[in-house]
């Protein structure tokens, strides 16, 4: 849709992957968003080669740990919640901070935020941080013309959920409660990003 997109994440390789199937539209900036100073660095690095940022997609995430809160360590518990909800925030407000009139976020969160998952309590937890957050930022920055959005998708078939959506009885008793019977693809996501950047 003809945006210059800057692609980051951990994994230097898997983003000049994604970045050599876009094509020169995109740009790779390695970042760990659970990281202040990563995220700054990125801020300054994409203003500095594009000199403003118009829109703002949060999709970082880790997946759930799948078991009880009585075997949660807290290592597990902040990592899920340093990934999905601190990377938000700090994203939120170094590189949304940054757009001007007109600027979109776009936060991935997941039914986890507006429903319980069996033995997904970190993951739920900071999925409905997602949803609260955007809420309150979206009423912060309506004055200053920066729209706040959530996308909150059922089960996506992605590297962090195929071997759970594959599972002979898990994977099928999910489908059964999915009402197309199928699960999403990353593609289908697509569209909603596109529709929540757009003017």
């Amino acid at each position: 849709h003809g945006a210059q997109v800057v692609l980051t994440g951990r994994t230097r390789a898997t983003l000049e992957d994604v970045a050599a199937s876009i094509g020169d539209k995109a740009f790779v900036q390695p970042a760990d968003v659970a990281k202040e100073a990563d995220v700054l660095a990125l801020r300054d690095a994409v203003l500095g080669k594009f000199g403003q940022i118009d829109v703002l997609v949060n999709n970082a995430g880790v997946n759930a740990i799948f078991k009880g809160i009585e075997r949660t360590s807290l290592e597990e518990w902040q990592a899920i919640i340093d990934v999905n909800l601190t990377g938000v925030f700090l994203c939120c407000k170094y590189i949304g901070g940054a757009m001007g009139k007109g600027g979109s976020v776009i936060n991935v969160s997941s039914v986890a935020g507006h429903t319980g998952l069996l033995r997904s309590v970190p993951y739920c937890a900071s999925k409905g941080g997602v949803e609260l957050l955007t809420k309150a930022l979206a009423l912060d920055w309506a004055t200053k013309g920066v729209r706040v959005n959530t996308l909150a998708p059922g089960w996506v078939d992605t590297d962090l959920t195929h071997g759970l959506l594959k599972h002979d009885v898990h994977g099928q008793r999910l489908r059964a409660r999915t009402p197309m019977g199928r699960f999403a693809a990353p593609d289908d996501m697509a569209g909603g990003v596109v529709f929540l950047a757009s003017d």
